[in-house]
């Protein structure tokens, strides 16, 4: 811990190590316990989980960034670039399943992992990032925003979460300089 603050890193994960599959799927159930579950609404089965999140580091093209606070993953991301037969969209990137656990929220983890998703896009050759969000999601609205991602469009019918509809919002942000 660093003057009061705690310690707090993010990395690209290329393989799981020890016990970090497991961590990765805890915080993740208590993200989509908290409302936050990248389009999940009830906490899969384990190893459905741990499939998961196995099989996102198999897809080619696809990045998975997690966040630690004092050591333990906390947070995570995907940045995903089209497939290759895209070439008209492959300059674009998908910023995607994005949470931070309940119980670290407030360290700004959200902000890392929202750069480092930036600085991996530009290193892979991306000049646009893309997401999409419900419209409940207030707190990634607003960081997203305030990491100069603009608005650029609204779906009244996006998902479907307790039984009511949420609209879904979605966001882009340029990467290259504008001259």
């Amino acid at each position: 811990m660093m003057e009061g603050k705690p310690l707090a890193s993010v990395q690209r994960m290329a393989e799981f190590v020890g016990t970090e599959l497991d961590e990765l799927c805890e915080v993740t159930e208590q993200a989509i316990e908290a409302g936050g579950g990248f389009g999940w609404l009830r906490p899969p089965r384990r190893h459905l989980l741990e499939s998961y999140w196995k099989g996102v580091l198999l897809v080619p093209d696809r990045h998975l960034l997690i966040a630690r606070l004092e050591g333990s993953i906390a947070a995570s991301a995907q940045l995903i670039r089209p497939p290759r037969n895209n070439e008209a969209q492959a300059h674009q990137a998908q910023l995607t399943s994005c949470f931070v656990a309940p119980w670290a929220r407030g360290h700004g983890l959200g902000r890392m992992v929202v750069r480092e998703a930036e600085l991996a896009a530009r290193e892979i050759g991306a000049s646009v990032i893309n997401l999409d969000l419900r419209e409940s999601q207030k707190a990634a609205i607003g960081l997203f925003e305030s990491e100069g991602y603009v608005r650029w469009g609204r779906h009244p019918l996006y998902a479907v979460v307790s039984g009511e509809i949420v609209a879904g919002l979605f966001y882009s942000k340029n990467l290259v300089e504008l001259a």
